[in-house]
C-alpha cells in the first residue's frame, strides 16, 4: 500500500525540519486514519508539489506532525488532456469527475448541453460546481496524485467550441462518428480536448457548431456508455495511446 497523501497549504518547517498537517486533513489523519510514529505519508498542494514525510507524532485530534523530506515539483505531462463532460442526472456527475480523476485526465470542464435534463443555475449551480471541486480534491488524494484536475467553470456551448479551436487535438464522441477514437492520430504534445454529451445526445446544432470549431466526431466503440461513464473509458483510451501510461 502506497503512502497516503495529505493536502496542505505550504510546506513551512520548524527548526528541526517537521511540519505539522492541522485543521480537516490533520483530523483525517489523526481521528480516521489513526497514524502513528514512523508511518510514510506524502504531503502536497494539489498543483504538483509534494514531498515524502514520516509521521514523528500527534498532537490531540487533529495535528499531525511530520519530519518532511525533500519538497519536488512533479513537471505536468504531456499532451494535456481536457475532459469537457455534460452535466448528468444525480449523482452520476460526481462518478464522472472521480473516475475520470483517478484514471488521470488534466482538466474537467461542466457543461450545459441542450438536452441535459440537470441544468446549473444559481445558487444551485455553485453548489454543485463546489461538489465536483470536492470530488476532484478527494479523488485526487484516494488515487495518490500529486497534481489534481483542475474543474473548470460550467461553460456554454459557444466557449466549448472556443476550447475546441485551440486545441492540437479536438474530438467529440457521438454514435455518429465514422473515426474511431483508438485509431486517431494524435499530438505528441499540447492540448488534446474531448467532448462527451448528454444521455440524450450531442444535438445536431450543437455538433455543427464544434464541427466548425475543428473537432473531429469519433466514436469509442460498439457500445454506447452513459455519460458518467464515456469519459472515464475514452480518457484511459487516450491516456493509454499517449504513452502516459507507460
Amino acid at each position: 500500500m502506497t503512502a497516503p497523501v495529505f493536502v496542505v497549504d505550504d510546506f513551512a518547517t520548524d527548526g528541526s525540519g517537521r511540519h505539522v498537517v492541522d485543521g480537516p486533513e490533520g483530523r483525517h489523519a489523526v481521528a480516521v486514519k489513526r497514524l502513528r510514529a514512523g508511518e510514510a505519508v506524502v504531503l502536497t498542494d494539489g498543483a504538483g508539489r509534494w514531498a515524502e514525510g514520516e509521521v514523528d507524532g500527534t498532537e490531540g485530534k487533529d495535528r499531525l506532525i511530520v519530519r518532511l523530506g525533500h519538497v519536488v515539483e512533479e513537471p505536468e505531462e504531456f499532451p494535456r488532456l481536457t475532459v469537457v463532460q455534460a452535466l448528468p442526472k444525480g449523482d452520476r456527475g460526481e462518478v464522472a469527475v472521480e473516475t475520470m480523476t483517478e484514471v488521470g485526465v488534466d482538466v474537467i470542464v461542466p457543461w450545459s448541453a441542450s438536452r441535459c435534463i440537470t441544468q446549473w443555475k444559481g445558487e444551485r449551480g455553485l453548489k454543485s460546481l463546489a461538489k465536483w471541486r470536492a470530488t476532484a480534491r478527494e479523488a485526487g488524494k484516494q488515487s495518490r496524485r500529486v497534481r489534481f484536475p483542475r474543474v473548470a467553470d460550467a461553460a456554454t456551448t459557444k466557449q466549448v467550441a472556443s476550447l475546441l479551436a485551440e486545441a492540437d487535438f479536438a474530438a467529440v464522441l457521438h454514435e455518429s462518428g465514422v473515426e474511431p477514437l483508438a485509431t486517431a492520430g494524435l499530438p505528441a504534445s499540447g492540448d488534446v480536448v474531448l467532448v462527451v454529451g448528454p444521455e440524450g445526445g450531442v444535438s445536431p446544432e450543437e455538433l455543427a457548431v464544434f464541427e466548425g470549431a475543428g473537432a473531429r466526431v469519433c466514436r469509442l466503440g460498439r457500445s454506447v456508455l452513459r455519460t458518467s461513464t464515456a469519459g472515464t473509458a475514452a480518457g484511459a483510451l487516450l491516456l493509454g495511446r499517449t504513452g502516459r501510461w507507460s
